[in-house]
């Protein structure tokens, strides 16, 4: 299902379910390929993170990757926010709620901040990314950005030092900033 911003794509995958559990496919080169996602992911990540923290904004550039994102256990709300310079929805926001639960994937797209506040207990939260993590290319904005002005469900969250350091988007250096091509 396509959000509010172009090219950042909600996934629901059909769940088969019975009393032994449940299944459904994860990744399918054909069936993400239909919703616009490369077929080329080259690193996965996992990250575990207690109730209350919020990890991001982050990106990276020049080395942009593309996210597929889903949680494997409990609730997070994950937002994107496109901040290609010169796109007509620079600057704007989506969220949605991921969970073990839903299933749902969310397609964050090269050149959008991603960040994700836990709303469970725990979370377990899965990224498979269209290029390797680059040091050199690692960077954030600030998460509760009054520019942004994102919804975000926690008013003071655990953060990162990192995170709590990021600098607001209209800080950030415009050659530290994907550009948009139409």
């Amino acid at each position: 299902m396509q959000t509010s911003l172009p090219g950042c794509v909600v996934i629901e995958p059909r769940v088969f379910a019975d009393e032994r559990g449940f299944f459904f496919e994860a990744w399918s080169a054909t069936r993400h390929a239909e919703h616009g996602l490369p077929t080329d992911f080259v690193q996965g990540n996992v990250s575990s993170s207690a109730r209350g923290v919020l990890r991001g904004l982050h990106y990276q550039w020049p080395n942009p990757q593309g996210k597929l994102v889903s949680v494997l256990a409990g609730e997070v709300y994950d937002v994107a926010v496109d901040i290609r310079r010169g796109s007509p929805y620079f600057g704007r926001w989506t969220a949605t709620i991921l969970s073990a639960e839903n299933k749902r994937q969310m397609w964050i797209p090269e050149g959008f901040a991603h960040g994700f506040a836990v709303l469970s207990d725990n979370a377990v939260f899965q990224y498979l990314c269209t290029a390797a993590y680059d040091p050199a290319a690692d960077a954030s904005i600030r998460w509760n950005d009054a520019e942004l002005a994102i919804d975000w469900p926690l008013a003071t969250p655990l953060l990162s030092d990192k995170d709590a350091r990021s600098p607001f988007l209209a800080d950030v250096a415009t050659d530290r900033l994907p550009a948009f091509l139409p």
